[in-house]
């Protein structure tokens, strides 16, 4: 990154706003808002103020990577949207129960590649808004999920009847567990590992149980 190159290129901004006027480093202290003996320190040391260069460029909606790396906006647009952000709840586990996740929780952002969120789907597009992912903890639903393991999960996917495995939030806490429903309307909480009895929830309780998302996919641990 060469500082006079990156003054150069502000200055010819600045040239287009002047309609042709000369351009001083003067005049590029003024519009990054530093001074001119300011901006000299920064050339001598061949470095840039870059947090006026930031509000420079949101300002002007210029690409700041445009002025920095001579990166084109759209071949950044095409990287940028490989990657699709979904919600990564750190702080809670499913499995050994405890936690509930809304809209309140502290959450963090995953990027996955979009193709690979693709393969997750056969009949529906991802809408990453509905995506989300929390840790498993435990070896309740070994070999399946692992201890550590990070899951990804779908919110809008409610609906049971055809079975899966699900996150689920009971008064016990939260677990992620592999769903059927009975005849009766009960439901049976699964563990793949043969080691764990199964759970029957009855209809009444299921009234203080929600299905938060089914299951699509994991991020193993190595």
């Amino acid at each position: 990154m060469n500082s006079q190159e990156i003054i150069e290129k502000i200055k010819d901004i600045l040239s287009n706003e002047l309609e042709g006027k000369k351009v001083y480093d003067k005049d590029v202290a003024e519009a990054l808002g530093i001074s001119k003996e300011s901006l000299s320190h920064f050339k001598k040391r061949n470095s840039v103020p870059l947090e006026q260069i930031v509000y420079f460029c949101a300002k002007r909606k210029i690409s700041i990577n445009w002025i920095l790396f001579s990166q084109e906006p759209k071949s950044l647009e095409e990287d940028t949207n490989r990657y699709v952000r979904v919600r990564y709840f750190s702080k809670i586990n499913a499995g050994a129960g405890g936690g509930a996740i809304n809209e309140e929780e502290e959450y963090e952002f995953l990027h996955l590649d979009k193709k690979l969120l693709d393969t997750l789907y056969t009949t529906q597009s991802v809408k990453a808004v509905d995506i989300a992912a929390l840790n498993v903890i435990g070896d309740s639903m070994e070999p399946t999920l692992q201890n550590q393991e990070v899951v990804i999960f779908d919110t809008k996917q409610s609906e049971i009847k055809k079975g899966g495995i699900f996150i689920v939030a009971t008064n016990a806490g939260l677990f992620v567990k592999r769903i059927t429903q009975r005849v009766d309307g009960s439901i049976e909480l699964i563990s793949d590992n043969k080691n764990y009895n199964s759970e029957i929830l009855s209809e009444d309780e299921l009234t203080n149980t929600k299905i938060v998302g089914r299951v699509i996919g994991k991020l193993g641990v190595v």
